[in-house]
């Protein structure tokens, strides 16, 4: 914990099309004015996406003056590929990486998925602390990653990432601030004394109840269930009624010392604005 003095972060993805990118930069400058203290930069399935993810955050690092947060995943590379985007990082002189697995991409074999250079994350971390002057991060689970036997075996996984070399942690979105808590207590008293962001999406419509919560296996609260039950015919007032919950959500971490927040912002820097102005750092 951090007295109180939390820090505010944003998560954006690179564009799919090329003619797209104007918009991202644009979308860019308007975060920028929000003051995050870094802006992430997601990475696509398999590295699919690594040179735009590395243009992003280029512009994000040289031209915003911002810390940009480079995604690297690792689950559908081999060291070259890793090693040729260490070598665009380098290039563009960014130094902050969150080293993660990864999902496991649609057309990878099993024989493939086997046989792959890095099984988890942590191998990834220790692979890029040795291999180049990295700020690392990783990624954490307040409600335990789904792939994980027990909650137990979850925490052991986390202590070898910082082991290996993450000096920071960003959470999967969640929604139930009581589980953070908890799991904020468990990283303590296991030895995980890295800052930790809470990492939150913004639900402003009910088909993302259906795609990304389910997705990211987070559990989803009552209080919100029921906004969904009375706002979710309605886009308008469903937008209004996430955008609430997420400020208020935002505003019970920040009074609990959260030592950071990332705010998935889906690129979206109107909702993203309406919610950092309504809170109080």
């Amino acid at each position: 914990m951090n007295d109180n003095k939390t820090i505010l972060s944003m998560e954006v993805f690179p564009p799919k099309k090329e003619d797209e990118f104007a918009n991202a930069f644009a979308t860019l400058d308007q975060l920028a004015d929000l003051h995050p203290a870094f802006i992430s930069v997601t990475y696509g399935a398999g590295g699919s996406r690594s040179k735009k993810t590395v243009e992003i955050a280029d512009y994000i690092q040289n031209k915003l003056g911002i810390t940009a947060l480079a995604h690297m995943t690792c689950v559908g590379n081999k060291v070259s590929d890793i090693d040729a985007v260490c070598e665009q990082l380098a290039a563009a002189n960014i130094t902050h990486v969150l080293a993660l697995r990864g999902d496991r991409p649609a057309d990878m074999t099993d024989e493939q998925y086997e046989s792959r250079d890095f099984v988890y994350a942590s191998e990834l971390i220790t692979y890029l602390k040795g291999k180049n002057d990295f700020t690392l991060y990783g990624a954490c689970y307040p409600e335990k990653h789904f792939e994980a036997m027990s909650t137990r075996a979850d925490l052991i996984h986390l202590k070898e990432k910082v082991k290996a070399g993450a000096s920071e942690l960003i959470t999967q979105l969640f929604m139930d601030n009581d589980a953070f808590y908890e799991f904020r207590e468990k990283c303590l008293s296991n030895g995980i004394t890295v800052p930790i962001h809470a990492g939150i999406m913004p639900i402003t419509s009910a088909k993302q109840v259906a795609t990304t919560i389910s997705l990211s296996a987070t559990s989803i609260p009552k209080s919100f269930s029921d906004l969904v039950a009375r706002y979710g015919e309605s886009p308008e007032d469903m937008r209004k009624a996430g955008i609430d919950f997420a400020i208020r959500q935002i505003q019970d971490l920040i009074d609990g010392g959260v030592d950071g927040v990332h705010i998935y912002s889906m690129n979206k820097p109107k909702m993203t604005a309406e919610i950092v102005s309504a809170l109080r750092f």
